[in-house]
Formats: C-alpha cells, sequence, structure tokens
C-alpha cells in the first residue's frame, strides 16, 4: 500500500472511538490521539491522563496491549503504536484539554497586540467556554479574568511537584 492509498482522516475517524473507549475503560482520560507519518513510518499517538495521579508506565503498556490487535485490524499499513502521558509542560490546544485540566497551574502567554507587549503570567484554569475564552484565577488575587480566545498565544501545563517531607 503507497502513501498515496492512506487516508489519515478516515482512519483517525475509525480509531478514535475505539482509543476513547479503551482507555475510558481503563479509568483514564485521552487527551489527544493522533494518526500521522513521521520519518517515513506511520505512528498513532495516544496521550492518556490520570486526574487522581501521574501515569505509569504500567498503564501505558497496558493500554497498548488492550488496544494493539484492534488497531491491526482497522490500519492498512505497519504502524508504530505510541502511548504516553501528556507530560508536565504540555501545551494545551483544545477545549477538551482545558476541561481535563481545569484546576491545574498553568502559564499563559498572550499575543502581542496594538495595545500592548506579549505577556507571559502562571494562572491556574477555572473554565472555558467557546464565546467568553479561558476563565483563569491569578496567584495571589481574588476572583477570576477572562481572556479570549484570539488574544491567547499559548497555555502551557506547569509543573507541580508534591515532595514528601522526611519524619
Amino acid at each position: 500500500m503507497t502513501k498515496e492509498d492512506v487516508n489519515k482522516t478516515e482512519i483517525l475517524k475509525k480509531i478514535t472511538p475505539v482509543i476513547e473507549k479503551t482507555v475510558e475503560d481503563s479509568g483514564l482520560l485521552t487527551v489527544e490521539s493522533g494518526f500521522l507519518k513521521q520519518a517515513g513510518k506511520w505512528i498513532v499517538k495516544i496521550f492518556i491522563y490520570d486526574p487522581q495521579k501521574p501515569v505509569t508506565h504500567e498503564e501505558c503498556e497496558n493500554i497498548t496491549k488492550k488496544i494493539d490487535p484492534y488497531l491491526d485490524e482497522i490500519i492498512p499499513v505497519p504502524y508504530c503504536l505510541e502511548v504516553s502521558s501528556p507530560g508536565t509542560e504540555r501545551k494545551l490546544k483544545s477545549e477538551r484539554e482545558y476541561e481535563i485540566f481545569k484546576g491545574k497551574r498553568v502559564k499563559v502567554k498572550l499575543k502581542k497586540t496594538e495595545e500592548r507587549e506579549a505577556k507571559t503570567f502562571p494562572a491556574k484554569i477555572r473554565n472555558y467556554k467557546e464565546a467568553e475564552g479561558l476563565t483563569l484565577e491569578l496567584p495571589g488575587e481574588a476572583g477570576e479574568i477572562k481572556i479570549k480566545k484570539e488574544d491567547i498565544s499559548s497555555v502551557k501545563l506547569e509543573p507541580e511537584y508534591n515532595f514528601k517531607s522526611k519524619k
């Protein structure tokens, strides 16, 4: 099968429900999934998230073992399967991700406009609505601010480290 025979959009449309169901049945969330060609190889990338704790290698391996046989039936070309966590400094790309990471610390970068320079600041995600934009809580300040989607250059997760003290 040649590259021209592979319809990435159609394959992604077929594999997405399988991926989401398998991940959900494992008690996890699908942050993002994709089917793409990199360095001449087809790759299925799946990013999973556990709101209760960091994703483990075992969970990634478990999802890989559960999902691989189903994908083999759907994908007509050789491919590599990559299952991983979204990472501690992931750039958020969708409304779904704003919902998944609600309450998490982020670094927001605003676009440069005629009225202001590009500005970067820490915040916590409170909510997102297409019409209103992103609602954020600023550290040390009471209340919330709203920023329209078109004013945002990027939103990245900020690592949260919980160190246990020795007794």
